[in-house]
């Protein structure tokens, strides 16, 4: 299982400190998601050794605008294991879940943003990851915290409908937020979810980056298309 991070400079804990707590929790590894603007700079090979867990470089897209975005995913999607698109209004979900070069919808149900069957339907046709963002059910109380769990509860029913994809995250900037699989089972059970879907949820970070990983090798000759044995380098 995985968890998507912010880190410094996005957020307050260094990559090696999230790993180091991730890997006392139990993670199997971190994507680091930090956006675009604050990017984090580290060594995930050297921090993986240390931790024992693995490291997988995301970036999480922030943008006006689908003009903007699509213009961030041109040159953001060649260099990024796992990318994101910070989503929360309407437009931005809508082009999010229609572009298969991004993996995940981050956080759609935040802000203005709202979900509904064509926006699941279509992150279905597309493979694009849907996020369940639990980290307002985790650090906020009150009407806002009430608010979280409805619009969560919404964006379950229809992604189990349309059996769209998901990951599951607590969206930690700080490694004093990262909370372990336990605790993100039972906030999941407030949601609707049963503990395996919470854990599907957390396993299929690391999916993606297996399967990106693999798209990026030598393996393939461009994304989706694999070397033949009759191929040849130039």
């Amino acid at each position: 299982m995985y968890e998507g991070v912010h880190a410094v400079p996005d957020g307050e804990g260094t990559v090696a400190r999230f790993a180091a707590t991730a890997a006392d929790y139990g993670f199997d590894g971190i994507v680091v998601r930090n956006h675009g603007d604050s990017r984090a700079e580290f060594d995930a090979e050297r921090v993986s050794d240390a931790y024992d867990v693995d490291v997988v470089d995301g970036l999480e897209i922030r943008a006006d605008n689908p003009s903007q975005a699509s213009g961030h995913v041109g040159n953001f999607r060649p260099k990024t294991t796992v990318l994101l698109l910070h989503g929360g209004t309407n437009k931005l979900n809508r082009f999010a879940v229609e572009e298969e070069r991004i993996d995940v919808l981050a956080h759609p149900m935040r802000g203005r943003g709202d979900f509904n069957h064509v926006l699941a339907k279509a992150a279905a046709e597309n493979g694009v990851r849907v996020e369940f963002n639990l980290s307002r059910i985790l650090r906020a109380d009150g009407g806002p915290r009430v608010q979280a769990i409805q619009d969560l509860r919404k964006l379950r029913e229809l992604v189990v409908k349309y059996d769209a994809p998901f990951v599951v995250s607590g969206d930690p900037t700080s490694h004093l937020h990262l909370r372990g699989p336990r605790e993100l089972r039972a906030v999941g059970e407030v949601v609707g979810f049963s503990p395996d879907q919470i854990e599907d949820g957390l396993r299929e970070w690391g999916r993606l980056a297996e399967r990106n990983r693999t798209i990026r090798s030598d393996d393939f000759i461009a994304p989706g298309v694999k070397r033949g044995r009759y191929e040849e380098d130039d």
